[in-house]
């Protein structure tokens, strides 16, 4: 490990918006009273990565509560770090295997999640691993309230299309999909947060892929 990702994980330590492993499941069904003293909904990024998108919709809400989910310390550090000197309060980060999210979180306790740029996992012996398969899904609906938005945004064609097959395989309701999300009428001022590695897929101009849908 090198000498940053050493530094980072003993600071995410000390930082009071990162929760890491087993500090989280206390808060199970408690979170927005708990963990953010107030009764606001709480909405999940899952597969964060730096937070980008995680702190920008706390920016843009501060009527919601919001957890950004990564196993990768050195990840979360960035955009925990940046909440705290921003004075962005209504934001947490939790470090732990998003397969486990049903030990984190109680059914129902979720308004909304979103999953920006996940590893798109393409080889067909890695499909339980994509956070779209139904074992994920399975989970996600088991945690979100009824009616919950599910959101995904990738540039990747494949996953949007597997996705997209398993809303209408699982009979979900679909409400919003675009191949080109920003040549479509539903770049607004939430969709068009762009995380680092999407303003890198812009610059060769790669289409972004958009998924709106509910169980």
């Amino acid at each position: 490990m090198g000498k940053d990702k050493i530094r980072r994980f003993a600071e995410i330590e000390t930082f009071s918006n990162v929760l890491q492993l087993d500090a989280g499941k206390p808060f199970k069904g408690n979170w927005a009273a708990g963990f953010f003293k107030n009764n606001n909904p709480v909405v999940l990024e899952l597969a964060c990565g730096k937070g980008e998108y995680t702190v920008n919709l706390a920016t843009m809400f501060p009527d919601k509560n919001f957890i950004g989910v990564d196993y990768k310390g050195n990840r979360i550090w960035r955009g925990a770090k940046t909440a705290l000197e921003d004075g962005v309060n209504n934001v947490a980060f939790l470090r732990m295997q998003i397969e486990n999210l049903v030990d984190y979180f109680a059914p129902g306790e979720i308004d909304e999640i979103w999953i920006t740029f996940p590893d798109p996992q393409p080889q067909l012996s890695r499909e339980k691993k994509r956070l779209t398969s139904p074992r994920f899904l399975d989970m996600y609906r088991v945690v979100l309230k009824p009616g919950g938005y599910m959101n995904l945004k990738t540039d990747n064609d494949g996953l949007h299309a597997y996705t997209a097959e398993k809303i209408e395989e699982l009979g979900l309701n679909l409400h919003v999909k675009t191949e080109d999300l920003y040549h479509s009428e539903y770049a607004d001022e939430v969709l068009s947060i762009k995380t680092y590695y999407e303003k890198k897929y812009l610059q060769h101009n790669k289409n972004i892929n958009y998924l709106k849908f509910t169980f």
